[in-house]
């Protein structure tokens, strides 16, 4: 199993289908594991996919409507039947609290697990771990609508070559590494810099600086294409994107491996949605979402 994964639980827009689930993504990145958007049936999805409620440290709402919500309730409920051992952090859109509160508390059970509600209402960072920072921004959707972003720290490469060059051997490695020299070398000598995977999740809205924003410099990029480019005005109304649009904003971002899933259940097609996006002049890895399936965030740039 990767350390860093998409697992995707659904990936049908409004309404289920027969082969697709209501919304749901569960992005595994060392160690912790952040739950995207749990539609109505992500429970279940989530038994399916191998995923346990232990696994959630943290949920991220894009936006309160229900193909992207409904499956709050179970979740919730569930991480308490099992008594997760960890707390959970639960970010939202400020706007919606008065859902979140409904879901939260749609029946009666038993709290056991410390959750912590973090209401979002502006762009920047919501946290930061050891591992990543987690941000945000404002989307453009007929409700409030927010993307979210991993980033992990940037770093620095040891180079073997350079390091044999110096004689730097065993334990000096990890000492250069943490005092930033060892006698007369530095620690740019012997190594360079390198930069933090970055993920990105993008749900309903239309293009807009928040979509351009996320995306930027992603590893990996799951985003929305609800509707083919013929309906290009439909998705505008309606606050969404087509695959050309979506492939376009992964191209100018240098994204490295593009999700597109959140299917409008009008196209039967699927490969409709990679014809449009290599048309659209993405050249990256392309993955059309199907439920289920497991995608891995790219190796590191050697």
């Amino acid at each position: 199993m990767s350390a860093r994964e998409l697992v995707v639980l659904g990936t049908a827009s409004q309404v289920p289908t027969r082969h697709r689930n209501h919304n749901g993504y569960l992005l595994r990145w060392d160690g912790e594991g952040i739950l995207f958007d749990p539609g109505e049936g992500t429970q279940r999805q989530m038994l399916r996919a191998g995923v346990a409620a232990h696994d959630i440290d943290r949920i991220c709402v894009t936006h309160f409507h229900g193909d992207h919500a409904l499956g709050l309730a179970g979740v919730i409920q569930r991480i308490n039947l099992d008594q997760v051992p960890h707390p959970v952090t639960a970010h939202y859109p400020a706007s919606g609290q008065h859902f979140f509160d409904r879901l939260r508390y749609a029946t009666a059970y038993r709290e056991s697990v410390e959750l912590t509600e973090a209401p979002v209402d502006t762009d920047g960072p919501l946290a930061t771990t050891a591992a990543y920072t987690l941000e945000t921004h404002r989307l453009s959707h007929p409700v409030e609508s927010y993307g979210y972003r991993v980033v992990e720290p940037d770093g620095r490469r040891m180079l073997p070559a350079k390091l044999a060059e110096h004689g730097i051997t065993g334990p000096d490695v990890g000492r250069i590494q943490r005092e930033g020299s060892l006698g007369a070398v530095g620690l740019d000598d012997v190594s360079e810099p390198r930069r933090g995977q970055r993920f990105a999740f993008i749900m309903d809205t239309r293009l807009c600086d928040g979509v351009h924003a996320l995306a930027e410099g992603c590893d990996l990029l799951a985003i929305e294409s609800t509707f083919l480019d013929e309906d290009e005005r439909l998705a505008t109304d309606h606050g969404h994107l087509t695959a050309g649009q979506a492939a376009r904003v992964a191209k100018e971002a240098g994204v490295r491996h593009l999700v597109l899933t959140h299917f409008s259940q009008r196209y039967p097609d699927p490969e409709a949605f990679e014809t449009q996006a290599r048309a659209a002049g993405f050249e990256g890895a392309l993955t059309i979402a199907e439920d289920l399936i497991r995608v891995p965030v790219p190796s590191r740039h050697p």
